[in-house]
């Protein structure tokens, strides 16, 4: 005969009531007893839904943790959010703030899961979330342990990574307690563990393996990318790092040249990359300069966000970034006088920089610059919104595990080189460019327009092969060259492409027009 068609009923204990018939009913019911039969029938059907595991207060508690648990995850999960637009107050991190806005996704996805087959519990849930517990430690431990990474996540990346640990421990306490407690009531309540499942069941134990085993490998690859990063970490730059901003973040500036030997005739170059680091792009073909004797001295930094310079809170417009130069340059003891040279969108920057410094500023030298007609593209809603989602995908690593494993890039590639454009810090410092282009970005410009010096010498050397593929470019190269009234020259590189220097002929005409600019100046 089945268990659960046994006719004998329980006491509170578990024994056998004999000899009264009425003593079940005059005893108050307890947990244990509560859903049993009145009739003296026996145990439930397996199939009966009072057979549960929320019947436990244990296990029921367990599920109010775990509601609570994601409210929290999903309120910080909010505020990385919005913190990636707009930085609120104490929550603004010298990295992206991507890193943290993952591993806080990773936890409220956890909870999610862990709500959805609560009462479904599995070895193969159990396993995975042992994987994930150890991962995520071995996360926890990096963070901590290389200063540079836990310098740039701060307070918000070390409490998001401790938060998502605690919570893949939670879940596997949750998951065998809840087993625990299935096994418990199916004994009490029909007589014997149910080992069966039902088909639902099944489809639910095949949906939290596999969007566990999605989650670990996600883990995997979190901790494949620390690794990296702590390994890159070890990378010093050239020059100072440099406390900006009421001590907010850090900039990357560096000198070279004998400073003793420049004299208020004799101006020292200040470089503005382009779209990447400048030491991937202007800053080689500005030291062969300086080898040749061509200049005596020049210095060249890292934008927020490019490089060695940490992120800075958002929003961050090309203004700001100026005066953070002008800040950095103080700290440094760096006085100028300054020709600014620049390329591409770098020429924005190097403008308001020029026209906020007008008294230190002898020279501007533009290498086919972006005119601000064109920041209606850098700040188009599509662009930002793919910006934000490399972002968010960026703490994968994917782009640059494969880079590493498959095409051995190196650590100087990743910080400073050719594949720099794929770190969280420089997307986010692109984001950041992209959502106030037309906004505070452009204003600025055109204010730099009104109150540019207009005698200070400007020297535009433009692309040939831009200029042949566009005439609007040609126009508004022709326009730049006429932000101030003294132009010196405005060539065009005939064979050249948008990084002008990468040609023998750019090269040469560059440094003819540098040499040019900077005799220029010291009669300035």
């Amino acid at each position: 005969m089945s268990p659960w068609i046994k006719r004998n009923s329980l006491d509170e204990s578990g024994s056998a009531i004999h000899g009264d018939p009425d003593a079940q009913h005059r005893s108050e019911p307890t947990e244990r007893s509560r859903l049993l039969p009145d009739n003296n029938e026996g145990y439930l059907s397996p199939d009966d839904p009072a057979v549960s595991p929320y019947n436990l207060w244990s296990v029921r508690a367990l599920r109010g943790v775990s509601i609570i648990a994601l409210a929290a995850s999903f309120i910080w999960w909010t505020f990385l959010l919005v913190s990636i637009f707009v930085s609120p107050p104490m929550i603004h991190t010298r990295g992206s703030g991507f890193f943290a806005f993952s591993y806080t996704t990773l936890a409220t996805g956890y909870l999610v899961l862990g709500l959805m087959f609560f009462s479904v519990p599995s070895k193969p849930m159990t396993i995975w979330g042992i994987t994930l517990a150890v991962l995520l430690l071995v996360d926890m431990i990096i963070i901590l342990a290389v200063p540079r990474i836990r310098l740039e996540e701060g307070w918000v990346g070390i409490a998001s990574v401790v938060w998502v640990t605690l919570i893949s421990i939670y879940q596997v306490v949750q998951n065998r307690a809840v087993a625990w407690g299935k096994k418990e009531e199916e004994e009490r309540l029909t007589g014997r563990e149910e080992t069966r499942r039902s088909l639902l069941e099944w489809v639910a134990v095949f949906a939290e393996t596999i969007l566990l085993a999605v989650m670990a490998i996600a883990a995997v690859l979190f901790t494949a990318t620390l690794v990296l990063r702590a390994f890159d970490a070890g990378l010093e730059p050239r020059g100072e790092r440099y406390l900006v901003h009421g001590d907010s973040y850090q900039v990357h500036l560096a000198c070279v040249g004998n400073k003793t030997a420049t004299n208020s005739n004799s101006p020292t170059i200040l470089l503005e990359g382009g779209h990447g680091p400048v030491e991937h792009t202007l800053q080689p073909f500005i030291d062969d300069v300086y080898n040749r004797g061509s200049i005596s001295r020049y210095c060249y930094w890292d934008r927020p966000g490019f490089g060695w310079s940490d992120n800075a809170p958002s929003p961050h417009s090309a203004g700001m970034s100026a005066d953070v130069l002008a800040e950095a340059l103080a700290l440094a003891e760096e006085t100028g006088p300054w020709v600014v040279v620049s390329a591409g969108v770098g020429s924005l920057y190097s403008r308001l920089f020029a026209s906020r410094n007008t008294l230190e500023v002898r020279g501007i030298f533009m290498i086919d610059p972006l005119h601000e007609a064109y920041l209606g593209d850098l700040g188009r809603p599509g662009r930002g919104f793919l910006l934000w989602l490399r972002g968010i995908v960026s703490p994968l690593g994917l782009d640059r595990l494969a880079g590493a494993i498959l095409r051995g890039r190196s650590r100087e590639d990743r910080v400073m080189g050719r594949s720099a454009y794929q770190t969280g810090k420089y997307i986010k410092a692109k984001l950041q460019e992209s959502l106030v282009a037309v906004t505070m970005t452009a204003a600025e410009v055109q204010t730099a327009r009104h109150v540019q010096m207009g005698n200070v010498p400007v020297v535009v050397v433009s692309s040939g092969q831009e200029v042949r593929k566009d005439s609007l470019w040609s126009k508004r190269q022709e326009d730049l060259s006429h932000i101030t009234n003294n132009l010196l020259s405005w060539d065009v590189a005939e064979d050249a492409p948008h990084e002008v220097w990468s040609t023998g002929q750019g090269r040469e005409i560059l440094e003819r027009r540098l040499k040019d600019l900077v005799q220029e100046s010291e009669a300035f």
